[in-house]
């Protein structure tokens, strides 16, 4: 019984030493500004997408299904969070060159199908797949000169 009372001492000062040695190792790193090596993201990572990567909007350059974007962005009251021409409101402006998840086309089509955390709901099973492209292709016809009715 003793031997085993031992045991478990060492193993606890061994696990209170590993965990003073990572708050030292996290310490120093972070006082040098980098991340620690031994922490490890969950959940998606903001930050602009891997160029290529994910599925490519199928109505990408079709003005007809741009101008459908934009109807449907007011008819699913996107405009309600987003403003009127998506210039931000409750939610974020969809006209900052800068997005927290990526501004690529599957970043944004991810976005309204799986929503995001602090106020973006889930469409994607509102909303059918070809609508959700036809939405994306308005948003990233914003600031163009292809932007179906422009803000004045």
């Amino acid at each position: 019984m003793r031997r085993r009372a031992l045991g478990l001492a060492a193993v606890a000062a061994a696990f209170l030493l590993w965990g003073a040695s990572c708050r030292a190792r996290h310490d120093q790193t972070a006082s040098a500004g980098a991340v620690p090596a031994i922490w490890m993201p969950i959940g998606p990572v903001p930050g602009p997408a891997v160029a290529g990567s994910g599925p490519q909007n199928p109505y990408a350059g079709d003005a007809a299904a741009t101008m459908e974007g934009r109807h449907l962005f007011d008819r699913y009251n996107c405009s309600g969070c987003h403003g009127t021409h998506a210039g931000g409101g409750m939610g974020p402006s969809l006209r900052d060159e800068r997005w927290i998840y990526g501004s690529a086309e599957a970043n944004i089509f991810s976005d309204i199908a799986e929503g995001r955390a602090h106020g973006m709901p889930s469409w994607g099973t509102k909303i059918p797949d070809d609508q959700v492209w036809k939405l994306v292709a308005y948003i990233k016809s914003l600031r163009t000169p292809n932007e179906p009715d422009p803000p004045r």
